[in-house]
């Protein structure tokens, strides 16, 4: 039986103290490494890509995403939004094998509190 593919990613989240009272985070940028081929062909498996720390900013249709599993918080998973409703998001996929991606189709739309981080569409065609 052949499983489906996660594109999952890795990151370091640094903080900092601030004259000794709260952390503050101070980086601007997530490095993450893609794993597994669900955003193939735009990503590949082992590829870093960096990302934008997400901290309201408006996200669009073809935004890629860094976001926590709905129901696996401790996995974080990069999918392209395809479809927006209020505060929620329909993501997927790139790779156009429909049985290479883990995403809204199996998990539905994901809210935007799940959201960690984002890059702006970057697709030159």
């Amino acid at each position: 039986m052949r499983l489906k593919g996660f594109t999952i990613c890795s990151g370091v989240l640094r903080a900092g103290m601030s004259l000794g009272f709260e952390p503050v985070e101070f980086m601007e940028s997530v490095s993450v490494k893609i794993i597994g081929n669900s955003m193939w062909p735009h990503y590949k498996d082992g590829q870093v890509v960096d990302f934008n720390r997400y901290n309201g900013e408006p996200i669009q249709v073809g935004d890629i995403i860094v976001f926590n599993h709905p129901f696996r918080n401790e996995m974080l998973l990069v999918k392209r939004v395809s479809t927006i409703s209020e505060n929620s998001f329909f993501v997927e996929g790139d790779n156009p094998d429909p049985t290479s991606s883990t995403d809204s189709h199996n998990f539905g739309s994901i809210d935007i509190s799940s959201i960690i981080a984002f890059r702006h569409n970057h697709i030159t065609e």
